[in-house]
């Protein structure tokens, strides 16, 4: 993948078109006669210049579309879920080197946040907020624990879904409630409630203790501490560690489309 991925692609395409725009507009045009089109490699950027402009600033600092390419977030967000994202949320940020310049907000519990994964910033990764900074978070037992407060639930009806095409998974569903929103999240009990196995060295490790039991973390100052809604089946925090603000790319708020569920279509991501 790009370095910059898309934002980057975009602001690289709208340097070329102004170039070639200015090269135009103060070498070619005075020297071409009224009744002579321009040649195809300018009109082609020009034309095009102020599509890739708009474009670029929504996705920058408007709202951005993303598909979910994943299970982990089960059953809120399913594969094949296209979803919005509001970028403005947490604050209005520079393109490309995503440095927050005018803050708005932060993210709070509960929240569903799109960010730059941590080991591999090219790539984006979709979790629920449950740890801000200065939190700690526990998870013993398939339940969470904030601030020495365990986490309300209420139990709902099974859940079952095909995993990876192959495999069908029957579930425990909760009502998980934070800070007075609630959530849908599912447990798998023949699972581990921990996979020590799996767990790597990152930034801030020495405020994370882990046992077969589950896990203890203390969030650092300008992080935040992330898990899956489908907490058996999710790559999250518990395994490779907290997400720098920095790393921020918005708030996931409503399901555009999803092709093989229209009834999904308008949905507000709770």
């Amino acid at each position: 993948m790009l370095p910059f991925g898309f934002a980057g692609v975009l602001l690289l395409l709208i340097v070329l078109c102004t170039i070639v725009w200015a090269i135009d507009k103060y070498l070619l045009r005075p020297r071409r006669s009224s009744d002579t089109a321009p040649p195809w490699w300018v009109e082609y950027p020009v034309s095009f210049l102020p599509v890739i402009l708009v474009v670029f600033v929504l996705r920058s600092f408007l709202v951005e579309p993303f598909k979910i390419p994943s299970g982990s977030m089960i059953p809120t967000l399913l594969i094949g879920d296209y979803i919005l994202v509001n970028k403005f949320t947490y604050g209005i940020r520079l393109p490309v080197i995503n440095s927050k310049i005018i803050p708005l907000g932060d993210p709070k519990r509960g929240d569903v946040m799109v960010f730059r994964y941590p080991e591999n910033p090219s790539i984006d990764y979709i979790k629920r907020v449950v740890g801000t900074p200065g939190d700690t978070v526990e998870y013993r037992n398939k339940r969470l624990t904030i601030n020495g407060k365990l986490i309300e639930v209420e139990t709902e009806p099974d859940y079952s879904y095909l995993e990876h095409g192959l495999n069908f998974i029957t579930t425990k569903r909760y009502r998980e409630k934070f800070d007075g929103d609630a959530h849908s999240t599912i447990v798998n009990l023949d699972a581990p409630t921990l996979q020590l196995a799996g767990v790597h060295q990152f930034a801030h490790r020495d405020n994370c203790e882990y046992n077969e039991d589950g896990f203890v973390c203390k969030v650092p100052p300008g992080h935040y501490f992330m898990m899956g809604d489908n907490r058996d089946s999710s790559s999250d925090s518990r395994y490779w560690g907290f997400v720098p603000d920095e790393n921020i790319v918005g708030k996931a708020f409503l399901i555009w489309m999803n092709f093989g569920q229209l009834g999904r279509v308008g949905t507000a991501i709770d």
